[in-house]
Order: C-alpha cells, then sequence, then structure tokens
C-alpha cells in the first residue's frame, strides 16, 4: 500500500506541474504594450484624437528604440519624455509585440467609438491621424522583412504591418475632407 499511496501522490505532482508550467509560460509571455505613464495618459484621453495622439506616440518611442534613434534633442521631445516616462525596455520581438498591440488597441477605440457615435466629428479626424503616422510607421516596418529570421519576431511583425495597414485603409473610406473657405466670401 505504501508504493500505491508513494505513486498516486508522484503521479498528482507530476499533474500539478505539467499544468501550472504552461500557464507560468504564458503569463511570462503576456507582455502590457504600454508603460504605466502611456496607460494613464490613454485613460485620460477622453476624445478619440488624443487618445490617438497618445497611441501614436507610444508606437514612434518603440520604434526609435528599435532603430537604435535618440530623441531630438527639443524643448518639445524633453516635455513629452517627462509625461511619458521612461522608455519601454524589451528585446525587438517585444517591442514589435507592443507596436502590433498599440495599433490594435486603436484600432478598437475607433470601432468602439464608431459604434456608439457613427457621427462624431473626431472619428474620421483621429483616423485621418492615425492614418497619417501608420503610412509613416509602414515606411519604417516593411524594410525590416529583410533582416527577421526569428519566427516570432517575424509574427509580431506582420502583426504590426497589417494593423498599420487596416488603419490606412479605413481613411481611404472616408468621406473627402471637407476645407473651410477662410476668406470669409460667400458664394
Amino acid at each position: 500500500m505504501n508504493r500505491l499511496s508513494r505513486a498516486a501522490s508522484l503521479l498528482s505532482l507530476l499533474m500539478i506541474a505539467t499544468s501550472v508550467a504552461p500557464a507560468a509560460a504564458a503569463q511570462r509571455a503576456k507582455r502590457e504594450h504600454l508603460t504605466p505613464q502611456e496607460i494613464e495618459l490613454v485613460r485620460d484621453a477622453q476624445e478619440l484624437d488624443v487618445r490617438a495622439g497618445v497611441f501614436i506616440r507610444a508606437v514612434e518611442r518603440r520604434l526609435r528604440i528599435i532603430f537604435n534613434q535618440s530623441a531630438p534633442d527639443t524643448k518639445q521631445e524633453k516635455q513629452i519624455a517627462e509625461v511619458l516616462g521612461a522608455l519601454p525596455q524589451g528585446s525587438r520581438t517585444e517591442l514589435l509585440y507592443d507596436i502590433a498591440h498599440i495599433l490594435d488597441e486603436a484600432i478598437e477605440n475607433v470601432d468602439d467609438t464608431a459604434q456608439r457615435n457613427p457621427k462624431s466629428p473626431l472619428l474620421p479626424k483621429a483616423v485621418r491621424k492615425l492614418s497619417e503616422a501608420s503610412a509613416r510607421f509602414l515606411a519604417q516596418l516593411t524594410p525590416l522583412r529583410a533582416s527577421i529570421a526569428d519566427k516570432a519576431e517575424r509574427e509580431q511583425l506582420e502583426q504590426a504591418i497589417d494593423n498599420a495597414q487596416q488603419i490606412v485603409e479605413a481613411a481611404k473610406k472616408l468621406p473627402a475632407e471637407e476645407t473651410k473657405d477662410k476668406s470669409g466670401k460667400k458664394g
């Protein structure tokens, strides 16, 4: 009986270990795509176009790290750095993950606003803002395809590119932007 109870205990321990290991690996793999300061800024930005600006800045910061670019040493950039906090940390794969998920969150925000308030004047403004930035992001991200061999990194890059392309395509479906006649003349 002693052998049997020991075998049962060993089997139970093995079952627990095999069920906890994948959960622990999944938890380690889960990464927050925004820094705590960026999350606060997103929460505080109630207007969609302002929130889009936060997402754009967050992506730009990660691209600077990926491409080893320092931020321009201007007063405006120093103020932005103070507000956004420390630069995000991570490997190129993790930073590409962040970019893909930031763009995905931006898409979700636009979709949510479109469902709740399809006539919102902020909707086309935010989509155009995101589209202009996404076109810049695509110009930077697309050439990386040639230099990435790692499967996980490639998947994150492709997801980031796909999300940026979705935003650009969505902006093409918007009606033409109205121009205001600044001369004050009528007809």
